[in-house]
């Protein structure tokens, strides 16, 4: 009974949380009628699959795609290869004020980017680069958040490993690439899975560094679109269905990892 019990509420609780994406998707599947009817409807009767083509006629949504891959996997990449060489280095590497710079970093997350927008705009602005990719790109090539993450999953490595391979003559970049990276696979799976799923439905600051519906990305154009059409219902809908299943089907091929690397790091 208590093993009913507990499927039950997990049952209930996973129901919950898929019916609204499924309304999503019944909802871009009906006409602009049903969408309007008085009573919701839950199951269309014809579905509409040229609500999908309509959209992409009606607003340059191919373009909001492929700005929102490029800016999201080039920031994902640049963290996957930065943010566990800094981590490896705060967590391997004894210098001087080690720790107050790792504090300082971590302090980084207690800024609100609402207080560094300006800045990095102005910043940006004097470097001719509104309205880029590399204005939407560089400002978030690394994160404290992806360090922080890389260096504790990296510090229980025993350094006996590190100390035998130096021994062995290989150099501190081989060290990196053949001990400690092949060790954090699964933390690399949180961290890569985490960054493109924040930037691909990131908002605000490619609302800010964009100035042309050309360069916006999937967030952004499906707002200015809900805006502008505000009572094509269906259209919005089939619009965020897009935007949805790209991290999905992320999450699905790394699920393994991705478990794996919340449970180790957790342990640890």
């Amino acid at each position: 009974m208590r093993r009913a019990l507990i499927y039950l509420m997990l049952t209930l609780a996973s129901l919950v949380m898929v019916l609204p994406l499924l309304y999503m998707l019944s909802l871009s599947l009906q006409t602009e009628a049903e969408t309007l009817a008085a009573e919701a409807v839950i199951v269309p009767e014809s579905p509409q699959w040229g609500n999908y083509a309509e959209l992409f006629a009606r607003a340059p949504f191919g373009d909001f795609i492929v700005n929102s891959l490029v800016v999201a996997g080039a920031i994902t990449v640049a963290h996957l290869l930065f943010d566990p060489l800094v981590g490896y280095v705060f967590a391997k590497f004894d210098f001087p004020l080690r720790n107050t710079l790792f504090v300082a970093l971590l302090a980084t997350l207690m800024v609100p980017f609402f207080v560094r927008m300006i800045p990095l705009y102005v910043l940006m602005a004097h470097l001719g680069w509104i309205n880029t990719y590399q204005g939407l790109i560089t400002p978030f090539l690394m994160d404290a958040f992806g360090i922080f993450l890389m260096r504790q999953f990296i510090q229980p490595i025993p350094d006996d490993l590190i100390n035998a391979a130096r021994i062995d003559g290989a150099s501190e970049f081989t060290i990196y690439r053949r001990i400690i990276l092949p060790q954090t696979r699964p933390a690399l799976a949180v961290l890569g899975l985490f960054t493109f799923v924040f930037q691909w439905n990131e908002f605000l600051w490619p609302l800010v560094a964009t100035t042309t519906p050309e360069m916006r990305t999937i967030p952004v154009g499906l707002t200015l679109f809900n805006q502008e059409y505000f009572t094509l219902w269906h259209l919005t809908a089939a619009g965020s269905v897009i935007l949805f299943v790209p991290t999905a089907v992320l999450f699905i091929v790394s699920q393994r990892y991705f478990v794996r690397g919340i449970t180790l790091t957790g342990l640890r």
